[in-house]
């Protein structure tokens, strides 16, 4: 490969992928290139929840509000990418009272909307729901499918003369004269690129990309653990109406529930600790809202790193740092033409884009407007295309295994 594109995007997580497909849709020259497969990243090992914004509202309110609108955006662009469930977050015994009033209080002032159910109620229209429900209130929270999500982009991104690139990490960035001058990317590519522009989307690993560049960004990552175990049910996604903490949330797929999760600071994303008793208690917390989950059989593990952003963390609780995205402009620290996007949720990686996307296009003088709040995916009404993609792109990911992985197996 020798053509240097306009824009490289370096990380094939949902974030990047959009960001080149946002590009392309503009008529600006993309490639985007990640280490390994697309989504193998952060995205591809969440446990796939598509926010209605309820679990941040009375903290966050920007960032709860973020969600509510890219719910309903990624309901209409998205497709198969994505699965209606409807959400409920319920109040056991001894839960706090006040904070379920303060929630859905939070929630009805921004927009989202709810529904309140008394203990018996719940427990009518989710069965198997635990006797210690005392009252609970409905979400539109869904389930994204990652790996999906992310090839849907990809292929839209090429479709509009972008290039993509699974298996091809980046090795060093050089920076001369206070610009970005060129990047040396591996395995598939194998060559120096000389790109206009650089967006650093790399997530959890945003401040290896910017190490190299010679500038900090400011990372603090934690770990979660995911245990998708056997269910018959089809509950709807059951969140624990409290502070957040660990085993608070009960994501539905086919056959199965992901429950999770636990937040634990890790210093290197690509190497730390697993722990039995995160399992363990992850399992025991949502079994206090679906019992049966306690002893039912477990499908996968799997662990993933939250790409937090906090460059004056120090502390080891990590729950409370925002979920918001910020996006930064390193020409202030010496490295004109590079663009680092952290933080965010996958609810929220079209935003992320846009943003990023608007902030590139008046650098480059493009006068272009963003079409994906309207204009739906590649492929998004055709489940067994999506697929294919995901197979052709680097294989499904964790988080998906179930869904992508029987299609593929069939």
């Amino acid at each position: 490969m020798s053509d240097d594109p306009t824009v490289l995007v370096i990380g094939g997580g949902a974030t990047g992928a959009g960001v080149a497909r946002d590009l392309a849709t503009r008529g600006v020259d993309a490639t985007l290139v990640d280490r390994g497969g697309l989504g193998s990243g952060t995205s591809g090992r969440s446990h796939g929840l598509l926010h209605s914004g309820a679990r941040y509202a009375e903290a966050d309110a920007e960032g709860a509000s973020e969600c509510i609108e890219e719910n309903k955006t990624l309901r209409d662009v998205a497709g198969a990418c994505v699965r209606e469930t409807g959400g409920l977050f319920v109040r056991l015994d001894g839960d706090d009272p006040d904070y379920f009033e303060e929630k859905i209080a939070a929630c009805e002032a921004i927009g989202i909307e709810t529904e309140r159910l008394d203990g018996d109620a719940a427990r009518e229209a989710v069965p198997g729901l635990a006797d210690g429900v005392a009252e609970a209130f409905r979400v539109p929270d869904g389930v994204i499918y990652p790996s999906r999500l992310v090839a849907a982009n990809a292929a839209d991104a090429e479709q509009h003369g972008a290039t993509v690139h699974p298996h091809a990490p980046v090795e060093d960035v050089t920076v001369r004269d206070g610009a970005v001058e060129s990047v040396e990317v591996g395995g598939a590519v194998d060559a120096t690129l000389e790109p206009e522009v650089v967006v650093n989307a790399t997530g959890a690993w945003a401040d290896s990309i910017a190490e190299m560049a010679g500038v900090e960004v400011g990372m603090a990552p934690s770990r979660g653990v995911m245990v998708s175990v056997e269910y018959d049910g089809a509950p709807p996604v059951l969140n624990r109406c409290r502070d957040p903490d660990d085993g608070d949330i009960v994501v539905p797929h086919d056959g199965e529930v992901v429950l999770g999760t636990t937040s634990v600071p890790v210093s290197d994303p690509d190497d730390y600790e697993t722990e039995d008793w995160e399992v363990e208690r992850s399992v025991e917390e949502c079994a206090a809202m679906l019992p049966a989950v306690a002893d039912a059989p477990t499908v996968r593990t799997w662990w993933g790193v939250r790409p937090l952003y906090a460059p004056d963390e120090s502390g080891s609780n990590r729950r409370g740092i925002s979920r918001g995205f910020t996006l930064l402009d390193h020409e202030r620290d010496g490295a004109a033409g590079l663009y680092s996007v952290v933080g965010g949720k996958l609810t929220t990686y079209r935003q992320m884009a846009e943003t990023t996307v608007n902030e590139i296009c008046d650098r480059l003088g493009v006068d272009a407007a963003c079409e994906t709040a309207t204009e739906p995916l590649a492929h998004a009404d055709d489940p067994e295309r999506l697929d294919e993609l995901v197979e052709a792109y680097g294989g499904a990911n964790p988080t998906d295994a179930d869904v992508v992985g029987v299609r593929m197996s069939d």
